[in-house]
């Protein structure tokens, strides 16, 4: 039948290198067997060594990658990267809102993985009042939790006051994702669903210099799961194994720090 096919959209940026943003969104959804688009909001250029100039797309171009998606498509789910500014986000808000695009699955791009702040202040104010409770699932990072409900997270009982927060603010479903840091072994990431399940997903940790785009690869599993018709927390389930296979089955791509696996999951 016309549309039959599970299909999924991604909302976030290019990156040129393929490592992460709508790239890895797109080779993602390839490998759970979803059809999938986007709406580009920025362009990036940048490689393995770093990122060296990017551009946000016009918000009147942005209206109208949502309105010919729309026009033609049935998306049953849809997921959001990097969101440039405060009046790109408000853009994105106003679409999600004209069109159903199905559940949305908001990776919060606000603070890298090592802490380093990606979002100014106006943005982040609208992303927490207008973009939050629009959520089906949020994922931020550790460093993304703290930003976001002000707390400092430390324990088990850090993570769940944190994600009580972030449920207040909207988001129906939460999954944290743990720290990062030196010489720990396992990584653990916390989630809490709306019917009141919690629980820990844990996995080795691996050494590696090659996990760009572990993030955008996550949210995007979770969105293709959820399309296929799985429950929230299978979908999560699926994604954090998924993301886990790319990493630990490296691809030499890049002189520095590259992209996680795509290929493990085919």
């Amino acid at each position: 039948m016309l549309n039959d096919f599970p299909q999924v959209m991604t909302i976030a940026g290019s990156d040129s290198d393929g490592s992460a943003g709508a790239q890895a969104d797109l080779n993602t959804f390839l490998a759970r067997h979803v059809y999938g688009m986007s709406v580009l909001t920025a362009c990036v250029a940048g490689n393995s060594y770093g990122i060296h100039a990017s551009h946000s797309l016009p918000n009147a171009f942005i209206d109208t990658e949502f309105q010919a998606i729309a026009d033609d498509f049935k998306v049953r789910a849809c997921k959001t990267g990097m969101l440039d500014d405060a009046a790109i986000i408000e853009t994105v808000v106003a679409n999600l809102k004209q069109y159903d695009f199905g559940p949305l699955v908001l990776d919060p791009v606000i603070v890298t993985k090592h802490g380093a702040l990606l979002l100014e202040d106006a943005a982040f104010e609208t992303l927490k009042a207008q973009l939050i409770p629009l959520a089906t699932v949020i994922t931020p990072n550790f460093y993304e939790a703290q930003k976001l409900t002000n707390l400092t997270i430390e324990t088990p009982s850090d993570y769940q006051l944190a994600a009580d927060q972030l449920m207040a603010m909207g988001a129906k479903n939460v999954m944290i994702k743990g720290q990062h840091t030196e010489n720990q072994t396992i990584i653990s990431d916390y989630v809490q669903l709306a019917d009141g399940q919690q629980f820990w997903l844990t996995e080795d940790y691996i050494q590696t210099t090659h996990i760009n785009g572990t993030g955008d690869s996550l949210s995007a599993c979770i969105c293709a799961g959820i399309a296929k018709g799985a429950s929230v927390e299978a979908a999560i389930r699926t994604a954090k194994k998924f993301v886990y296979t790319a990493i630990a089955n490296p691809i030499a791509v890049g002189h520095r720090f590259g992209p996680i696996n795509h290929h493990a999951n085919f």
